[in-house]
C-alpha cells in the first residue's frame, strides 16, 4: 500500500515547483510590461537578469565540482566560447561591415535571427534565432571542453584547477589575436547583435516585452535539465565518483567516461550562461573574462553549498543584489542623509568582503550545505509505528 503511495507523493512535490516557476515567470513579463520605470525597478530588472544568468553558471560548475568532485577553474573560458559564438551568429548581415570595420566585414556573413526575422517575422524570428544560437554557443563550448577534456580529466585535483584555470586564459588571449580577427574581431568588441531588448511577443496590437522573461526561462530550463541529470543514474554515479573513485571503479563504473560526461554538460550550460551575458552585456569583449570571474563563480557556489543546486540558485541572486545594488549607499558618502566620512567609492567592497568572510566562519557548508529546497511532505507515521520508533 505504501509502494503505491508514492509515485502519487512525488506527483504532489513536483506541482507547486510548477506552479512556482510559472508564478516567476508571470511576475518577469510583468515587471517588463506593466510596472512604471522607477528607481527601484530600474535597479531591480537589470539585477534579477543578471542573477538567472549567473545562478545558471553557478549551477553548472556545481554540477562538475560539488557533484562530481572535479575541481574546474575553467568556467570563464567556456562562458567566453559560448558568447562568441552567439554574438558571432547573431548579427545582422548589413551591421558586419561596422562592427568588423578592421577585417573587411568579419567571415561570417550571415545572422541566424535575422535569417528566421524573414520568414517567421521579426518577433518569433527573434526568439527563436536567439535560442537556436544559444544551443550553438553550448555545442561550441562543450566541443572544447571534450577536445581538451582528453588530456585535462587524466589530472586530479590542484593540477586539474590549474589545467583548466591555463585554459581559460589561453583562450581569452587567443580570441583576443588578430590572426582570427575575422571572426573574433580580434581585441575590438562585438556589438549590433540580438540582445534581451530585442526579444518581444506580439499579439495584434499589442507588443509584450520579454527582456527579463527570456534569461529566466532559459535558465529555468537547464537548471531543470541538470537536475534531472543529477536524480538520474549518470547523476549517482557522478556522486560516487566524488564520494570515492576507487569504489566506484570497483562497482563498474566507467571514471574516465563519466567525468567526460559531467565536463562536456557543465561546459555546455556554461556556454550557455556565457551567450546569455553577452545579452544582458549587448557587448563581447575577451579582456572581461578574466580569472576573477572563475573566482566569483566559485565563491557563489560555496557560499550556496558545494552541492547544493537551491544552494547555487540564492547565492546567485543574493551575491548579484549585494555587489550591485543594495550595498551601493556606502559609495555615496552618506547615510540616512548625513555625510559619513568613510562612506566613498569602494567602501561597499570592504563591507562586503567582510559579509563573505562572516558567511564562510559561521556557515562553513554554505548557506544550504547539501541540502535542497524541497516540497515534499513526510508521510504521516501511524501511532503504533510511532509507539515503535519511540521504543
Amino acid at each position: 500500500m505504501e509502494k503505491r503511495l508514492q509515485p502519487r507523493q512525488e506527483k504532489r512535490s513536483v506541482l507547486p515547483a510548477i506552479l512556482i516557476i510559472c508564478a516567476v515567470l508571470l511576475v518577469t513579463v510583468l515587471l517588463d510590461n506593466i510596472l512604471p520605470a522607477n528607481t527601484f525597478t530600474l535597479m531591480l530588472i537589470p539585477v534579477l537578469r543578471k542573477g538567472a544568468i549567473y545562478s545558471l553558471v553557478c549551477v553548472s560548475m556545481n554540477l562538475l565540482n560539488g557533484f562530481t568532485g572535479l575541481f574546474s577553474l575553467g568556467q570563464a573560458g567556456f562562458m567566453l566560447i559560448g558568447a562568441y559564438a552567439y554574438s558571432i551568429f547573431s548579427i545582422p548581415a548589413d551591421q558586419h561591415a561596422a562592427v568588423y570595420q578592421y577585417f573587411e566585414g568579419g567571415a561570417v556573413r550571415f545572422s541566424i535571427p535575422e535569417m528566421l526575422s524573414g520568414v517567421l517575422g521579426p518577433n518569433l524570428g527573434s526568439f527563436l534565432g536567439a535560442i537556436i544560437c544559444i544551443i550553438i554557443a553550448g555545442l561550441v563550448a562543450a566541443v572544447f571542453a571534450a577536445l581538451i577534456g582528453i588530456p585535462v580529466l587524466r589530472l586530479k585535483s590542484d593540477y586539474l584547477a590549474i589545467a583548466t584555470l591555463g585554459f581559460a586564459e589561453i583562450m581569452r588571449a587567443v580570441f583576443q589575436w588578430n590572426g582570427l580577427g575575422r571572426i573574433t574581431n580580434g581585441s575590438n568588441l562585438l556589438r549590433k547583435y540580438t540582445a534581451f531588448t530585442d526579444i518581444n511577443l506580439r499579439l495584434g496590437s499589442l507588443n509584450i516585452k520579454l527582456a527579463t522573461f527570456f534569461p529566466f526561462l532559459i535558465a529555468i530550463l537547464s537548471i531543470t535539465f541538470i537536475v534531472l541529470l543529477i536524480n538520474s543514474t549518470y547523476g549517482r554515479a557522478f556522486k560516487a565518483i566524488r564520494d570515492d573513485e576507487v569504489a566506484a571503479e570497483a562497482m563498474g563504473i566507467n571514471l574516465f567516461r563519466h567525468k567526460m560526461y559531467a565536463f562536456i554538460v557543465s561546459s555546455f550550460f556554461a556556454g550557455v550562461g556565457g551567450a546569455l551575458l553577452a545579452m544582458f552585456q549587448t557587448t563581447v569583449q575577451a579582456a572581461a573574462f578574466k580569472t576573477a570571474m572563475t573566482y566569483e563563480i566559485l565563491l557563489m557556489v560555496v557560499i550556496g553549498g558545494i552541492g547544493s543546486i537551491s544552494g547555487s540558485c540564492i547565492a546567485a541572486f543574493l551575491y548579484i543584489a549585494c555587489s550591485e545594488w543594495w550595498l551601493r549607499f556606502l559609495d555615496g558618502g552618506k547615510l540616512f542623509g548625513m555625510s559619513v566620512p568613510f562612506f566613498r567609492d569602494g567602501f561597499r567592497k570592504v563591507v562586503f568582503s567582510v559579509i563573505i568572510m562572516i558567511i564562510v566562519l559561521f556557515f562553513r557548508k554554505g548557506i544550504m550545505g547539501d541540502r535542497e529546497l524541497s516540497f515534499r511532505r513526510k508521510p504521516r507515521q501511524s501511532k503504533g509505528k510511532e509507539a515503535d520508533a519511540n521504543g
